[in-house]
């Protein structure tokens, strides 16, 4: 996206700042789509907060688990789960401090999810440390982040950052919000690959991946594992 006017730039981050929501959380509903209605054992990779570890486990028959590297993020995560929360046959929703570079829990696991994280590892290693631990038939979902590169980027984002302000006034009810929301309190950092980049390697660790741009700088990558 072209660079704005700075003066525009701190008017937006002024109003965003003002009226926060999570553009992660907005993808959730997406992203149970994509899912069995009923699946067994899952994993969310960089869970932060715990939000989407807690829609998974409303489905799980095998139990949720939630790693994240920031032991704080996890801590909150933990806080924010009621005691007892659990898959359809009792399985928990558990939260680990783990660093996904190091490698990821030991599977099978039926589903595993990433969202706004997989730029934070080393993609390839990532993706096919995924697709080793997937089940066969199992699903895995990537709600991404990509660096802006050509005209595509350009417009989605643009139309973005009008759709932002409308949805975050609406979200906040034309209310001005004090604290930020527990999910929107990790760590961040910018995204190195493009679209294309991304695209081109997933295809190759994951044949017949779909992968989509969306609005709201995001990307999706949905995978299913061939059956044994």
């Amino acid at each position: 996206m072209p660079p704005l006017p700075p003066r525009l730039l701190r008017a937006l981050e002024s109003f965003n700042s003002a009226h926060p929501w999570s553009h992660n959380a907005h993808y959730h509903p997406w992203l149970l789509r994509q899912l069995p209605r009923r699946f067994g054992r899952a994993l969310d990779v960089g869970c932060g907060s715990g939000d989407l570890v807690r829609l998974l486990a409303v489905r799980s028959t095998g139990g949720v688990e939630g790693i994240d590297s920031d032991p704080q993020i996890i801590a909150r995560a933990r806080e924010l789960t009621l005691p007892g929360v659990s898959g359809v046959s009792g399985a928990p929703a558990v939260f680990a401090v783990v660093d996904a570079r190091a490698g990821i829990p030991a599977g099978p696991y039926d589903v595993i999810t990433c969202v706004a994280a997989l730029h934070h590892l080393p993609f390839t290693e990532t993706l096919t440390r995924f697709r080793d631990q997937l089940a066969p038939g199992g699903t895995l979902v990537v709600v991404g982040c990509a660096r802006e590169a050509d005209a595509v980027d350009d417009a989605l984002g643009l139309v973005s950052v009008a759709l932002n302000l409308v949805v975050g006034w609406v979200k906040n009810r034309g209310r001005r919000t004090v604290a930020r929301p527990v999910a929107m309190t990790a760590v961040t950092r910018p995204p190195e690959m493009t679209f294309a980049e991304i695209r081109r390697e997933a295809i190759r660790v994951l044949p017949r991946v779909r992968s989509r741009r969306w609005l709201f700088w995001r990307y999706t990558l949905v995978w299913r594992a061939p059956l044994a």
